[in-house]
């Protein structure tokens, strides 16, 4: 049966931070889509909202329903917004999912902190671009290294879809994920506050934490991140058999 891997970017990048994964599985022969959110990559000049987020992988999703298995891939913002997809009341058509960096509830003073410090690097020259470049530099690979940026970065967008991640009842939608689930954070991760609390409300779920791993995990550790949708690829024949 045909498997389809839809992905989901994080805030402020783009499908391009998939090319690594892209190129991987297209060498395996499995299917994929990764798509662009609003007011990123290619659609730079639109708004983002959460209803235009969620109409674009809910029409991803089901298109590739139409052709078999689906495995929904997320990371960060993409992972956050996919969490709330995957655990909707209405379920969708989702077989399988790993949510990547992104086991944090987007509250509190944690949010009002990333926010405000995204506020601040856009009042940089260069929006914090020239911080931003000396850190990738340092800790991403050279064939992983152009892959965050190559799409554009949506920094007109970055505080309103943080925002906008507040009204999100991930608690809920945690516990009504009955798919195979891994949760993929690397060691260094900002976002592993809440990692035991996410992998407990979802029962088929694990937990991998990829060492000396910061936020960037598909990109830092490629070789990894693909191993283990390899991983999860495998589970779905396996289940289906």
């Amino acid at each position: 049966m045909t498997t389809t891997v839809v992905m989901v970017h994080g805030i402020r990048t783009s499908a391009s931070m998939w090319r690594s994964q892209v190129a991987h599985l297209h060498e395996r022969g499995v299917r994929t889509v990764a798509l662009d959110l609003p007011g990123h990559g290619t659609r730079m000049d639109e708004t983002f909202t959460l209803d235009g987020a969620f109409a674009t992988i809910d029409a991803a999703v089901r298109a590739a329903a139409e052709e078999g298995r689906v495995l929904l891939v997320g990371h960060s913002m993409g992972g956050l917004l996919s969490i709330d997809y995957v655990g909707a009341e209405d379920r969708p058509p989702v077989d399988a999912f790993i949510a990547a960096s992104c086991t944090a509830i987007p509250r509190g003073i944690g949010l009002a902190t990333y926010r405000a410090l995204a506020r601040g690097f856009n009042r940089l020259p260069g929006r914090g671009s020239l911080i931003s470049e000396w850190v990738l530099d340092r800790t991403l690979p050279t064939e992983t290294r152009d892959d965050f940026g190559a799409g554009g970065y949506a920094y007109d967008m970055q505080d309103v879809a943080l925002r906008s991640l507040s009204v999100l009842d991930l608690l809920a939608a945690l516990r009504r994920i009955d798919v195979p689930t891994w949760f993929i954070n690397g060691q260094y991760d900002q976002l592993r506050v809440n990692e035991k609390l996410f992998v407990s409300l979802v029962p088929h779920s694990e937990l991998v934490v990829v060492p000396r791993t910061t936020h960037l995990v598909t990109a830092m550790r490629p070789q990894v991140f693909n191993a283990l949708l390899d991983l999860a690829l495998a589970t779905m024949d396996a289940d289906a058999g």
